[in-house]
């Protein structure tokens, strides 16, 4: 039976694994084998060519670069989140963990080549500049951001409070480019947003997997059901993990463990297929079983997947909107001694049920894809301003008595005055919400013991 490993095991202890495999490799077959098959017989390649760049190159070199330049370039022969961090783009990177830095307030990936946005955040420059998640960069302050390292395009759009970036970017289904300037402000991250709806249905949106996501869902949690203790009790969770890239493997892990009481969370194996690790939950501080509806589309990723593919494998939650990105590669970071890092690609993750989610994502139960919120608006608008017979003053009424006429202005009064309901201009959280409000009605048949 494979180790069941805890939720505070050490991160470095794979990575401590493969250095002494390899160590004893080496050791055991040196003598046996010509020094050609040795794995390191290569290193001699690379020492004479870096000998040869320090002594003949025309100028002086730095030898710090070449040694990062070598170690980058070994990460770009392996898959695209294996990458190697300068001391600089590690720091802005941890910043990122944090939940605090200064710049324009996206999330970004590099796919096929392009710089996309995964995420904006809200009050950010960039959600005020109407940058949406998809969008792909063209430019960054005038350089081709087409292939761009993604530590190079985090450290241009970083940078001190007040400061201007101009970027052009690439919509789908736009025809012209847009060219936006935008100015650097401190983005103050909060990993998730709660609100609380009349019927007692909590939405929760979890934008990223940093070090406090779970302690403020927690948070969130706690007082939603303070504030309907008077009313019943908290009657459903919306989980959105819409445009989620992911981030720490520990708190998804946490986070799914708030609502399962046992069983497995996720698996991970390395090469060969070899079980690494096997994250469970547990009961203690299980939350109770209300129904949940997940929200997942194209920019969930990673982590993200992994919450997603627990529930819906324990059968804890409802999936809604679209298949999920497929992102289920394990990467650890292994800090160097001048402080720069390597996150190396060393496993894949498994749901429960054995689901690779590797490059096939999470397919949702009910497939939702989404409406553009503009068409949206204007479809609301134009059946708000639709005059029909019984809004016109002095209409003849069906009954004999008539009641009082109604101005078309205070028709539109009445209209603002209603209560609209939640997720106006959201289709596929709107969706989910009537998804959610329909088991929570089978429940209360249920109860009653209604047929």
């Amino acid at each position: 039976m494979p180790k069941r490993t805890p939720l505070r095991s050490r991160r470095w202890s794979h990575a401590a694994f493969l250095l002494a495999g390899v160590l004893v490799g080496h050791i055991a077959t040196g003598h046996a084998e010509p020094v050609s098959a040795s794995p390191f017989a290569t290193l001699g390649i690379f020492a004479r060519a870096l000998a040869h760049i320090e002594t003949s190159y025309v100028e002086e070199v730095d030898q710090t670069a070449l040694i990062h330049g070598a170690i980058r370039g070994m990460a770009a022969t392996l898959d695209p989140h294996t990458t190697f961090f300068d001391p600089e783009e590690y720091r802005l990177v941890t910043a990122d963990m944090q939940g605090r830095f200064a710049g324009i307030g996206v999330q970004v990936s590099v796919r096929d080549g392009w710089l996309v946005v995964l995420s904006v955040f809200p009050g950010s420059p960039a959600q005020e500049a109407g940058l949406r998640p998809g969008d792909r960069f063209l430019r960054i302050d005038g350089r081709d951001a087409r292939d761009m390292r993604l530590e190079e395009s985090i450290r241009r759009m970083r940078g001190e409070p007040g400061t201007r970036v101009s970027v052009s970017i690439r919509r789908e289904g736009e025809a012209e480019d847009l060219e936006l300037t935008l100015i650097r402000a401190v983005i103050d991250v909060s990993p998730v947003e709660a609100q609380l709806l009349p019927d007692r249905v909590l939405y929760l949106k979890v934008r990223a997997f940093q070090d406090d996501t779970t302690a403020e869902l927690r948070a969130a949690l706690d007082r939603a059901l303070v504030e309907v203790e008077d009313r019943g009790g908290l009657a459903g969770l919306v989980l959105d993990l819409r445009d989620n890239p992911g981030g720490l493997l520990r708190e998804s892990v946490l986070l799914c463990d708030e609502f399962l009481a046992e069983g497995l969370i996720v698996s991970t194996r390395a090469r060969g297929g070899q079980l690494l690790a096997e994250y469970t939950a547990h009961r203690r501080g299980t939350r109770p079983g209300w129904p949940m509806v997940v929200l997942i589309n194209a920019h969930t990723a990673s982590a993200a997947e992994i919450v997603a593919g627990a529930l819906q494998d324990h059968r804890r939650a409802l999936l809604v909107g679209t298949r999920s990105f497929g992102k289920g590669s394990v990467q650890n970071v292994v800090e160097l001694p001048d402080g720069s890092a390597l996150k190396l690609t060393v496993a894949r993750y498994y749901t429960p049920s054995g689901r690779l989610i590797q490059a096939e994502g999470i397919e949702p139960d009910l497939v939702v894809e989404q409406l553009d919120p503009a068409r949206l608006a204007a479809a609301r608008l134009e059946e708000e301003r639709r005059v029909r017979e019984a809004s016109l003053e002095g209409h003849l009424d069906t009954h004999e008595a008539q009641p009082p006429t109604i101005s078309r202005g205070a028709l539109r009064e009445e209209v603002d005055a209603a209560d609209r309901p939640p997720f106006v201009d959201d289709h596929q959280a709107r969706m989910a919400h009537q998804a959610l409000r329909a088991i929570l009605a089978d429940r209360a048949r249920d109860d009653r013991g209604e047929p």
